[in-house]
């Protein structure tokens, strides 16, 4: 399965040509404990990139749940990764897909959804599900492309962000992806009202 076909069918979902690199997903990962049972939530894990890494860093221990609305995508993730839970579903319905689960919360939640090519009210939906599973320690880490990062969708999500955590790491760029990307770790949720939402 090519992942370029799956931008050209659906660039809107998919929202990429290639898959993260290691380097990007050892970054973005970063806040997966390396120690207890944590509950790790990837939304759009698509072939797996970030996947694999936090596999690797929870070694069987906690849950995994992976988040992916491309059908396709989800079937070969479901057989490739077979200690992942992976959900056929839409990341602004993570709270009751967590409830169906028996979890009320994410210790931390890996994004590698499109930002950039969603519409403000798709961000700030999906964010606001993603700010409604986080307990005070969670941590929740996405990224943006260096060459995007000064459009309107990026700068709404920098708002959006900013509004909605405490803290908000921006790290370093990481130059060996494709295309380069910078890594976002929000911490301490601040729960707002829809009104003072951004």
């Amino acid at each position: 399965m090519s992942f370029l076909w799956e931008f050209m069918r659906s660039p809107l979902t998919v929202g990429a040509l290639a898959p993260s690199g290691r380097s990007l997903a050892r970054v973005v990962t970063a806040p997966v404990p390396s120690t207890g049972d944590p509950v790790v939530v990837e939304l759009g894990p698509g072939t797996g990139a970030f996947t694999t890494t936090i596999q690797r860093r929870l070694a069987g221990r906690g849950r995994h749940v992976a988040v992916e609305l491309n059908d396709r995508f989800a079937r070969r993730l479901a057989l490739t990764h077979p200690g992942v839970d992976v959900a056929r579903a839409d990341a602004r319905d993570l709270v009751p897909l967590l409830a169906a689960r028996g979890l009320g919360a994410a210790d931390v939640v890996v994004s590698g959804l499109p930002w950039a090519a969603f519409a403000p009210r798709d961000q700030r939906d999906v964010l606001s599900a993603v700010i409604s599973v986080l307990p005070p320690h969670g941590v929740f880490t996405t990224f943006a492309y260096v060459h995007a990062r000064w459009t309107g969708p990026a700068r709404r999500l920098m708002r959006s962000l900013r509004s909605q955590f405490d803290e908000v790491v921006v790290g370093r760029t990481v130059w060996d992806n494709v295309p380069p990307a910078l890594v976002y770790h929000c911490r301490r949720p601040v729960r707002l009202t829809e009104g003072d939402m951004p």
